[in-house]
């Protein structure tokens, strides 16, 4: 008795459940992410010499110093991500706006504006390339058409016309840094209609009656009831765009030269292809305290209790008193983007000033002609009309690349090569279908994908369901340190983990099989899901399983039959994404497996390029059947995604 009493002030009330629900993810985040971690910085003061590896100390972070092609890939890897999170913070936030004022067709507008999210990288990576294809891409030929390419040439925005978009040194990182914002609109545009639902109208009718416009409104209601949730999704996307590999991997590999060569990729070629572990490892590490600050900010705003009057008043307060710093910050980034490529920051400024110029039109049209008042037409449509070419333009922007890779898959060889019939097949054919699974094994590509991507999402979800629950309901000892960790996890970069995980598995001889990626994918899958299924559980009453055990059941009763019927929509939607990021996942399949009967379908695609032959049929074929299980999963449940994000990731 007084051994238990003893146990159960020192572990906490609940630590008989709590330690086994959470033991499975603690031994796995353990051995697939804490042990490969330290083993990377161990590899980092390390070199090789000969046949075996010699501690030099630190040479190698010193040698990272004087290199000018480091020096260049850290420089481009800020670039990269500053411009590409004000760009999405810009698109994401008027998509986000014409979402929310949409009255009728708002869930279709919704399910394609979430398309460019849903559908794999490689199938992103490969729609863009044979879009900016200057001899068979259909980018310069409709810019031609429509007078906008000759201006744009003009105007010295490009260099010259027509363009070559991704292999030329001046326009490469502007097209890489494009894809990425149209790869990345979707998340900005969903969290932050998230956000705008919580707004209480009240405050927008307040305003009005007290003759503020929209531009005021926007500016002292919207903007601050959207604080936190734009705080939080920059944050998470900055870390994410900032250790980004595969997107730019696959459109440029880093080139031309080193112009979009990114600080992953240095340290993927320097480790992997050129085999220097501890070179490769000090790359991969150089820039960690950066991603560190940035994850011990986004810890201190997701743990923070925003609900408290005492939390709201402590975060007016910093707010206040970081003004100043914020201010001088983000002018010292200007510079610091001017002074790295001043034709990328004109070029960038005057995009972003069209996007923000656009939303404010739109706003500002609505308003205007809502006030025109006629017999015949009602000023409550004709103020509809600006939102309408708002959304056409969104749309336009968000189904061109697909549209293009559908007309692609449909067209004959012959048609491709001479450019016939170019935004439209004359005739329809399928005959890159046939020849996809006659050239290639697309067919075992597929069934490993399903395979890795299936197993995969059932443990993350199992482990994380026990996991979450036990951390947002239970009282035990670490309970809280815990939770920290799990966050640290979820946005743990791959780039730190491919070089230790390659070496682990080469000295068990693991590469080149299934069974590689089944134990790397644990290291994001399982993070996630339980960050997701975390914020869910808190916010399910505890009377539900307190009435059950006052009726008889245990506390592990009570998980199995009240709480997880409940968090069924929640487990759908977690499983959902954790079986689209197994099924995009590109890094660790490229680094782990060169074996054709164990490729995955990002690696097979990647591998049907080979150098300057590039199957632009059979890749759109492919792209489009690698894209239809995750769009039709999606689209089955749709209804479930907004809630999920919002009670989920973003919450914590």
């Amino acid at each position: 008795m007084r051994s238990g009493l003893l146990a159960r002030r020192m572990l906490g009330a609940d630590w008989r459940i709590g330690y086994p629900f959470v033991g499975p993810m603690v031994l796995l985040i353990g051995g697939l992410i804490a042990i490969p971690f330290l083993d990377a910085v161990r590899l980092s003061f390390t070199a090789r010499q000969g046949s075996e590896n010699v501690v030099v100390g630190f040479d190698n972070y010193v040698n990272l110093f004087s290199d000018p092609f480091f020096r260049t890939a850290v420089a481009n890897t800020f670039v990269y991500t500053a411009w590409a999170e004000v760009f999405k913070v810009a698109a994401g936030l008027v998509a986000a706006l014409l979402l929310h004022h949409l009255r009728r067709g708002r869930a279709i507008v919704t399910g394609l504006v979430l398309l460019p999210w849903v559908i794999p990288t490689v199938v992103t990576a490969v729609s863009w390339r044979s879009l900016f294809d200057p001899i068979f891409g259909s980018l310069n030929h409709v810019l031609s058409l429509t007078g906008i390419g000759p201006l744009l040439a003009a105007l010295n925005i490009v260099p010259e016309w027509p363009a070559a978009w991704l292999s030329d040194p001046d326009l490469a990182m502007a097209s890489v840094i494009t894809v990425n914002v149209w790869k990345g609109i979707p998340f900005f545009a969903i969290n932050f209609l998230v956000g705008l639902k919580a707004i209480d109208n009240q405050l927008y009718e307040a305003a009005s009656v007290d003759g503020a416009s929209a531009w005021r409104r926007f500016i002292h209601v919207t903007l601050p009831g959207l604080r936190y949730v734009i705080l939080v999704t920059v944050l998470l996307s900055t870390i994410w765009t900032f250790n980004n590999f595969d997107l730019v991997w696959l459109l440029t590999q880093g080139g031309p030269g080193s112009s979009t060569a990114l600080y992953t990729i240095f340290a993927y070629q320097t480790a992997i292809m050129q085999l220097q572990l501890g070179l490769g490892s000090a790359a991969a590490l150089f820039l960690l305290p950066i991603s560190a600050l940035l994850i011990w900010i986004l810890t201190r705003y997701l743990r923070a209790d925003g609900d408290r009057p005492d939390e709201r008043r402590r975060g007016r307060r910093i707010a206040r008193a970081g003004r100043p710093a914020l201010y001088a910050t983000g002018v010292a980034l200007l510079a610091l983007l001017f002074y790295l490529d001043a034709n990328l920051f004109v070029r960038s400024t005057l995009g972003v000033a069209l996007i923000l110029g656009l939303g404010a039109a739109c706003a500002f049209g609505s308003e205007a002609l809502a006030r025109v008042r006629s017999r015949s037409i009602s000023g409550s449509w004709l103020g509809r009309i600006p939102l309408w070419l708002a959304n056409a333009i969104l749309l336009t922007f968000i189904l061109a690349p697909l549209y293009w890779v559908v007309v692609t898959a449909f067209k004959s060889d012959l048609q491709i090569t001479t450019r016939e019939s170019l935004l439209w097949p004359q005739p329809w054919t399928s005959d890159q279908f046939y020849a996809l699974f006659l050239d290639h094994p697309f067919s075992t590509w597929f069934r490993n994908t399903v395979i890795v991507a299936t197993i995969a999402t059932l443990v993350a979800v199992m482990l994380a369901a026990l996991s979450a629950y036990a951390l947002a309901r239970l009282k035990f000892r670490g309970a809280g340190a815990l939770t920290g960790i799990v966050l640290l996890t979820y946005v743990m970069p791959a780039a730190l983990l491919f070089i230790p995980l390659y070496r682990i598995l080469s000295a068990f001889k693991l590469t080149d099989s299934l069974g590689a990626l089944l134990i790397a994918y644990p290291t994001f899958t399982l993070p996630f899901a339980c960050w997701f299924l975390l914020g869910y559980f808190r916010g399910v009453p505890f009377d539900l399983e307190e009435a059950a055990m006052t009726d008889g059941a245990t506390r592990f009763g009570a998980f199995r039959r009240v709480i997880l019927p409940i968090a069924r929509p929640a487990l759908l939607t977690v499983g959902l994404f954790t079986l689209t990021n197994a099924w995009n996942e590109f890094l660790f399949a490229y680094v782990f497996i060169t074996d054709e009967s164990q490729k995955t379908l990002p690696l097979g695609l990647q591998g049907m390029i080979i150098g300057d032959i590039v199957p632009w049929g059979q890749l759109s074929a492919a792209s489009i059947l690698v894209s239809v299980p995750v769009v039709l999963a999606y689209g089955w449940a749709q209804r479930f995604l907004v809630d999920g994000l919002s009670a989920g990731a973003v919450k914590g």
